[in-house]
């Protein structure tokens, strides 16, 4: 018995047909609703018309309803995932999201390894998706924090939303869990900060309305030197009594600052160190 890796990439008239208008179109990914519209076919066919293009290794099944055309240029190859972003982005059927934390980090090159999970913020709960070895992270998150987002050209012919260089620093001090780590946002923070906008970084700060985002910028943009007196003011005149911590991951312990009104669990010193190398 033949197993499907043994199955020749043989096309009948249905399936070529069914790739050319696809390329056409430029969905490689797509639906079972695209399927049944261009060939004229119910859902039951379709399901089991497009389970042949995946045994075949002419469609890998990225989530249930969801395909993509594996390139003929790839000769024996039977499994493909195509480029991760517009895969998130079709997973989310491109509504209510934005490419945010890590992933934003490695798009606007605030990072010094490549990030392995791709993260994106989104309206709806979704759990995590995997494929091909590929992690899909969607982090759930309130419409008031859907601002600060740019188009971002994921290949030569499609476009997907990214946090502007501001919101993935506000995104990450908000939530540094998505991002590797407090210590992580700070580097990235320093490797782009002559590119950045520090009004506007300043602003969505403040926009958040979360005291611990403005503790954290206010101290890590004086540490680093970043902006000016007034930025810092901003900021400042903002905070009330209370104490938060410094990174929200790591035990409650060091110092306090009472300046920026933050337990320093993360020192001063080790900061510093990770932007000299």
């Amino acid at each position: 018995m033949r197993s499907k890796y043994n199955i020749p990439k043989t096309l009948g008239s249905k399936a070529a047909s069914l790739i050319t208008m696809l390329y056409e179109e430029k969905h490689s990914i797509f639906r079972l609703k695209e399927v049944r519209k261009i060939l004229n076919i119910g859902k039951p066919s379709a399901i089991n018309f497009v389970r042949k293009l995946v045994n075949r290794g002419i469609a890998t099944r990225l989530k249930p309803g969801l395909f993509i055309l594996v390139p003929f240029e790839l000769g024996k190859e039977r499994e493909y995932l195509g480029e991760p972003l517009i895969v998130a982005r079709e997973i989310v059927s491109g509504k209510g999201y934005y490419f945010s934390h890590g992933t934003a980090m490695q798009i606007h090159q605030m990072v010094t390894q490549p990030r392995l999970v791709v993260s994106a913020s989104v309206l709806k709960p979704r759990r995590p998706v995997h494929v091909l070895g590929a992690e899909f992270q969607f982090i759930h998150t309130p419409k008031k924090y859907f601002f600060g987002v740019t188009d971002h050209w994921a290949t030569k012919e499609a476009k997907v939303k990214v946090s502007d260089l501001e919101k993935t620093v506000v995104d990450g001090l908000r939530q540094p869990e998505y991002c590797g780590g407090l210590t992580e946002v700070a580097k990235g923070l320093w490797m782009r900060h002559q590119d950045m906008n520090h009004d506007r970084l300043i602003e969505y700060a403040k926009k958040t309305g979360i005291g611990a985002v403005i503790r954290r910028l206010g101290f890590l943009m004086e540490l680093y030197k970043i902006g000016i007196a007034k930025n810092l003011e901003a900021l400042h005149n903002t905070l009330t009594e209370a104490y938060m911590r410094l990174d929200p991951l790591l035990p409650a312990e060091g110092k306090f600052l009472r300046r920026w009104r933050l337990q320093l669990n993360v020192s001063s010193e080790e900061l510093l160190a990770v932007v000299r190398t």
